[in-house]
C-alpha cells in the first residue's frame, strides 16, 4: 500500500508514487483478482473511454470533471506500466515510460534546452516551432510521407483534419480537393462554429436518408487525399 509520508507534504508528484504502489498492491499476489487478469488488450475499451470523458469533461468546461477524467486516464498509464513489468520477455514499468517521455521532450524542444539549436531558432514562432518539432519527429521515426504515423483508427473528422493540416507543409502540394468549391459555396451563409455544426449534422442526416455512412465515406475520401499527398510527394 502507499507509504505515508514517503515524499515531504506539498512535493509535486507525490502521490503519484502512491498511485503507483497501489497499483502494485493490487496486482500483486493477495491484491484483486479482477486487476491482477486484466491485460493490455482488455484494457483498450477503457483507455478510449476514459480519453473521451476527458475530453468531454474539456469541452464542457468541467474543471472538477476534468481533475477526475484525467485521474481515470492516468490510472490506464500507470495500470498498463504495471502489466508490462509483469512481462517475461520485455519488461519495462513506469520510470522507463516516464523516462522515454522526457528524453524525447528533450530532444523535440533544442531550442529551449540546446544552446546552439536555441542561437539558430531565436525568434521562431510557435507555428515554426511546431514545423520543427514534426520534422525532428519524422526523422526519429524514419518516416516517408507527412501523412505517416497518423492512427487510422482515428474518428473521421479527427484524421481528416490532421491529414489536411500535415499536407499544407508539403513544397509541392497535392491538387487542390475537388469539391472545394462546392464546400466553400454551401458555408457562404454559415458564420460561426455552432452553425457548421449544425450544417455538418445535416448533411450527416441526409446521408443516412439516401442510405450512406457518412463516417465510411469521409474515411475512404481521407484515403483517397492521403494516395494524392503520397503521389505528390513522390511516394508509393
Amino acid at each position: 500500500m502507499p507509504s505515508e509520508g514517503a515524499e515531504p507534504e506539498g512535493t509535486t508528484g507525490a502521490r503519484l508514487l502512491d498511485l503507483v504502489a497501489l497499483m502494485d498492491t493490487l496486482r500483486s499476489p493477495g491484491g484483486c483478482p479482477w486487476d491482477a487478469r486484466q491485460t493490455h488488450e482488455s484494457l483498450v475499451e477503457y483507455l478510449i473511454e476514459e480519453s473521451y470523458e476527458s475530453v468531454e469533461a474539456i469541452e464542457a468546461g468541467d474543471r472538477a470533471g476534468m481533475r477526475e477524467e484525467l485521474g481515470d486516464l492516468l490510472l490506464q498509464v500507470v495500470f498498463h506500466s504495471r502489466i508490462a513489468q509483469d512481462d517475461a520477455e520485455d519488461p519495462w514499468n513506469i520510470d522507463d515510460v516516464a523516462d522515454g517521455i522526457t528524453r524525447k521532450l528533450i530532444a523535440r524542444h533544442p531550442h529551449v534546452f540546446d544552446k546552439a539549436a536555441d542561437d539558430a531558432t531565436a525568434g521562431k514562432t510557435a507555428d515554426e516551432v511546431e514545423a520543427d518539432w514534426h520534422a525532428l519527429k519524422a526523422k526519429e521515426k524514419n518516416r516517408e510521407s507527412v501523412t505517416d504515423g497518423i492512427p487510422a483508427n482515428l474518428p473521421a473528422l479527427l484524421r481528416a483534419s490532421k491529414v489536411l493540416s500535415r499536407s499544407t507543409r508539403l513544397e509541392n502540394p497535392a491538387p487542390e480537393l475537388a469539391e472545394i468549391a462546392t464546400a466553400s459555396s454551401a458555408l457562404t451563409e454559415i458564420n460561426s462554429s455552432d452553425q457548421l455544426g449544425d450544417l455538418l449534422l445535416a448533411l450527416v442526416s441526409v446521408a443516412r436518408e439516401r442510405g450512406w455512412d457518412a463516417e465510411g465515406a469521409l474515411r475512404d475520401a481521407t484515403r483517397r487525399r492521403i494516395d494524392e499527398i503520397r503521389a505528390a510527394e513522390g511516394l508509393a
